[in-house]
């Protein structure tokens, strides 16, 4: 395996992972874009290589395990290896996503994107991890999946869309099982929260811009060796679960 860092970010044609994606390039990174429009990704590897990043594409949908399968194979071909793995892609499901009104099959899908997803590309790319010197797992979620956050009296989470935020509190208890399996080695693995972006996420309501939410993500993937494993942060610090 080459000296230089090789990291993949899901879901990096657009939004917070394409500025992941720019980021980590920034620091001499060699960087696989995963998306799963050609089209787009395409066009976002073009536009990184344009700005300086070594990007390439990488296609690839999360809930498909024969192209999750393919992505692992055309990485390990490529470039041999994988030292960071950045779990961006995620879908909201559409709104309103109330309770009582929810149509099951909503949340089944985003379950299958936001954290079924994560466990299929994780798996997938864990053999490469294990053979990076300072491997790191980066799991986008949101301050919205706190279970804390949503239970403390006078906090305005705002809307309850729930198959979102149920995935995001579901994703967070997976990364903390995954840092308990994996805490002899020496993968550090996260949960990252972006804060209130706007994207195409939210119809862009967010009141930060992509490049401030994927700054999280670059402070976790570049995490020194005896970093945290195992938390949910966000740019102030810990987030409570």
């Amino acid at each position: 395996m080459s000296e230089q860092t090789i990291a993949l970010v899901t879901g990096a044609n657009k939004g917070i992972g394409y500025e992941i994606a720019a980021g980590l390039g920034a620091l001499g990174w060699r960087v696989g874009v995963g998306a799963r429009d050609q089209r787009r990704r395409d066009t976002a590897v073009e536009k990184l290589r344009a700005a300086g990043t070594d990007a390439f594409g990488v296609p690839l949908d999360v809930a498909d395990d024969a192209s999750v399968a393919a992505a692992a194979e055309l990485i390990a071909g490529r470039v041999g290896g994988l030292d960071v793995l950045v779990n961006n892609a995620a879908i909201t499901g559409g709104m309103p996503q109330t309770p009582t009104t929810v149509d099951p099959a909503t949340v089944r899908d985003v379950v299958e994107t936001n954290v079924i997803g994560v466990v299929r590309v994780t798996n997938a790319m864990l053999p490469m991890l294990r053979g990076s010197a300072s491997p790191r797992i980066v799991n986008m979620s949101s301050s919205v999946g706190s279970l804390t956050l949503q239970t403390t009296p006078g906090v305005d989470m705002g809307p309850v869309p729930v198959a979102y935020l149920a995935s995001k509190t579901f994703l967070n208890a997976v990364t903390v099982q995954y840092a308990k399996e994996l805490g002899d080695t020496d993968i550090l693995i996260n949960s990252g929260c972006p804060g209130f972006t706007a994207t195409d996420l939210n119809g862009f309501q967010g009141v930060r811009t992509p490049n401030q939410g994927a700054a999280i993500a670059i402070h976790l993937a570049t995490l020194p060796d005896d970093g945290p494993t195992g938390g949910f942060f966000d740019d102030a610090g810990p987030v409570p679960w």
